[in-house]
């Protein structure tokens, strides 16, 4: 990845400006695991080192565009206000948390076509050290380290994954819910698949 230290200055840069209870804990927690060194997948977007922190980032730049929009929409202006924006860094940045020590660096065999022969190939895979689901994990290891995140935050990173999460294709029924009265859930999730299918196919 060839933005790998300029992304994590800007991760850290980010959440420098965030005035909240616990910040700094959770700035030395991702310093001290693989989190900027983590891919985004074992093999599909940004399966690469360094894939984790550049997704973060890209959902960061979709996230806050959105409300910029929103908010020249609703009120002609395009200025936000300061918590929006300590909102915005904390659930873009911290939606995908969980998949710090997450995954692994393994080989996998692979059919090289002009010579016939298989070969090992680098790839990635899942070792779950704290299997308690997707989003609702990364909310827990936030809390964890003591951030302060308001219920808003909560609703939309625990439920980033929309449609995809594991929790709605066994039949719960909380993400419409919670999409209809929290915008920053929604758009958090939008975020997200943009970032995913349009930035980094």
């Amino acid at each position: 990845m060839e933005n790998f230290n300029e992304n994590k200055k800007k991760i850290i840069s980010l959440l420098k400006k965030v005035d909240r209870e616990g910040m700094g804990k959770l700035i030395d927690w991702l310093q001290n695991n693989d989190f900027f060194e983590a891919p985004c997948s074992t093999k599909y977007h940004l399966s690469e080192k360094g894939g984790l922190a550049q997704h973060s980032i890209n959902v960061y730049k979709r996230l806050y565009k959105s409300f910029i929009n929103r908010a020249e929409e609703v009120t002609g202006s395009r200025d936000i206000d300061d918590s929006l924006k300590a909102s915005i860094a904390i659930v873009a940045i911290c939606h995908d948390i969980c998949k710090a020590e997450f995954y692994k660096e393994s080989t996998r065999n692979v059919k090289n076509e002009q010579t016939g022969q298989w070969e090992k190939v680098p790839c990635y895979t899942i070792e779950d050290k704290m299997p308690l689901g997707h989003g609702e994990k990364s909310v827990i290891l936030l809390l964890k380290l003591g951030v302060k995140l308001t219920d808003e935050e909560i609703y939309a990173i625990r439920w980033h994954m929309g449609s995809f999460d594991d929790a709605v294709k066994g039949g719960n029924r909380s993400i419409s819910d919670v999409f209809s009265r929290c915008e920053l859930a929604y758009l958090l999730h939008r975020a997200d698949m943009d970032a995913t299918y349009l930035d980094e196919k």
